[in-house]
């Protein structure tokens, strides 16, 4: 007796039947075949890692301003001995102290492992993206890969400002056009310009994450391949931004919720940015009018060259050589000034 062959299955049907459906399945499938999370695990670090050099520069150049302004150092000093109790405020002025004298050598060592962190995340994000498009890394000499992922990120923090210019000018004409009939500083005036203000952002997101699917990649890709992907893109920072505000309001009520849910949040707000904009990509390269190559599916032996993350052994050398450097530098520093 012939027994009758299965026929496809209930989800094989239902990619069939949907195409919306169809397209989710091959950017899943992309994402988790071409290491995608391992991407988005070392873009998140990268990420963190370069909060330390923000800092620091920040803080370098508070040092700078309150060295310009010996007056506020001296009310800010004389605000902190009064406030900590004994020995701990003489302490904590001292130490503020040392810092502004040493606001130089904090902002030079700041820059340094700025540009090193910056770096490096710049290298994991052009490597994902150029990952999910099948584009294959190609093996540049060390100095020009280093120059051309400094430049991306210029033009990235470019076009982050482009994006904060159109949406504050934006902001700033809305209210201005209320001021002019008078309603600025009313409820219903504010919910206007805040109504107003969200489709502004949006496009400035938009334009963002359209330079970044079309100019990050290896490979230059195509403007009008990546348009929707970009959309879907600021409407998801967008969702997060809002979910990341609800979450902030949360956890503000208590001390111990700043202190520790603030962190948390933060790591956890970056990973799901990487993880989005990972996964979108994937799901652009896999669109009907996106140009794709055909790519043979990885063997469970075999792991694509495109598939796992590429950094350089030789940059945690370079980084501890150069961190050693400044730490014998500012101890030779602090030699001199406690025998003077």
């Amino acid at each position: 007796m012939n027994r009758e062959l299965p026929g496809p299955s209930r989800w094989a049907r239902a990619r069939a039947r949907y195409r919306w459906l169809d397209h989710l399945a091959l950017a899943t499938n992309r994402y988790f075949d071409y290491g995608g999370y391992h991407y988005v695990a070392s873009i998140t670090y990268f990420s963190l890692l370069s909060l330390v050099p923000i800092l620091m520069l920040a803080s370098s150049v508070g040092g700078f301003v309150l060295a310009s302004q010996p007056q506020l150092l001296d009310q800010l000093l004389h605000a902190i001995s009064g406030t900590l109790p004994g020995s701990l405020g003489d302490k904590a002025a001292e130490l503020l102290t040392g810092f502004v004298e040493q606001r130089t050598s904090v902002g030079v060592a700041g820059l340094v492992v700025g540009l090193y962190s910056g770096w490096n995340w710049m290298n994991s994000l052009r490597d994902a993206l150029t990952a999910m498009y099948g584009q294959n890394r190609s093996d540049q000499p060390l100095l020009r890969t280093i120059a051309v992922d400094v430049l991306a990120l210029l033009g990235l923090a470019a076009a982050l400002l482009v994006s904060f210019g159109i949406t504050v000018s934006g902001t700033a004409v809305g209210h201005y056009l209320l001021g002019l009939i008078g309603v600025a500083d009313t409820s219903w005036g504010r919910t206007v310009l805040s109504v107003v203000s969200v489709p502004l952002a949006l496009a400035a997101d938009w334009l963002v994450f359209l330079w970044v699917l079309t100019r990050l990649p290896r490979e230059r890709v195509g403007w009008r391949s990546a348009m929707r992907g970009a959309v879907a893109a600021a409407l998801g920072f967008e969702l997060l931004k809002q979910a990341g505000g609800f979450y902030l309001s949360l956890i503000s009520v208590s001390p111990t919720g700043v202190a520790f849910g603030s962190v948390i949040g933060l790591l956890f707000f970056i990973s799901l940015i990487a993880r989005m904009l990972v996964y979108i990509t994937a799901w652009t390269a896999t669109a009907r009018d996106a140009p794709r190559k055909p790519i043979p599916p990885p063997t469970p032996t075999e792991l694509r060259p495109v598939a796992a993350p590429r950094h350089n052994p030789a940059g945690p050398l370079a980084l501890g050589a150069v961190l050693g450097a400044l730490g014998t530098v500012f101890a030779l520093r602090g030699r001199r000034r406690s025998r003077s």
